[in-house]
């Protein structure tokens, strides 16, 4: 568990879940499905920042095999309502991960896109600019996407729902509230 938080327990259980589903190597993605406002920020956190400690971990024990001592950048795909929330909660509860937004006109593109990536930890981005920017998210290997209010994507013929399922990645996490709510 990531040290420095203070989870409640059903958060933990969350964290520890998609721990242990990530570390067989056989799992590509898994649905974190709570009610609204129960933390599923917060546990997604909290498994980056573990990730990352694990990762730092390995390489001053002097590990060489990078599947151990590097990880990947995780695309975070959001409904612009909640993009400043999603900065702010990674502000305060893991500012040491390295976060940029992908979205607004002056938006990086081609290789300084790629580069800026490649400096990062989270990117996020919205559904609307998945779509738009498909080719140019397409440039990096990432090592997980995460689709917040997953119920964006709940059309598989809606472009951005092609969009996201599009994107080569080793790892996939979808986070709603919504099922959960409506029962």
């Amino acid at each position: 568990m990531a040290s420095g938080f203070n989870l409640y327990p059903h958060q933990r259980i969350g964290v520890g879940w998609l721990q242990s589903l990530f570390h067989d190597s056989n799992a590509r993605g898994g649905l974190l499905a709570d009610d609204m406002g129960l933390g599923k920020t917060i546990q997604l956190l909290a498994l980056l920042a573990h990730e990352r400690e694990e990762a730092k971990q390995h390489a001053a024990a002097g590990e060489s095999d990078p599947r151990l001592t590097q990880v990947l950048p995780t695309l975070l795909v959001v409904p612009m309502s909640v993009v400043g929330n999603w900065i702010k909660e990674v502000e305060r509860f893991t500012p040491s991960i390295r976060v940029i937004l992908h979205h607004g006109v002056d938006r990086a593109q081609g290789d300084e896109f790629v580069e800026k990536v490649s400096e990062s930890d989270v990117i996020i981005t919205t559904y609307a600019l998945a779509n738009r920017d498909q080719e140019l998210i397409e440039r990096v290997r990432w090592g997980r996407i995460v689709l917040d209010e997953a119920q964006f994507v709940k059309n598989p013929a809606a472009k951005q729902s092609q969009a996201v399922r599009s994107f080569t990645v080793e790892r996939r996490i979808a986070l709603t509230g919504t099922p959960v709510e409506n029962r």
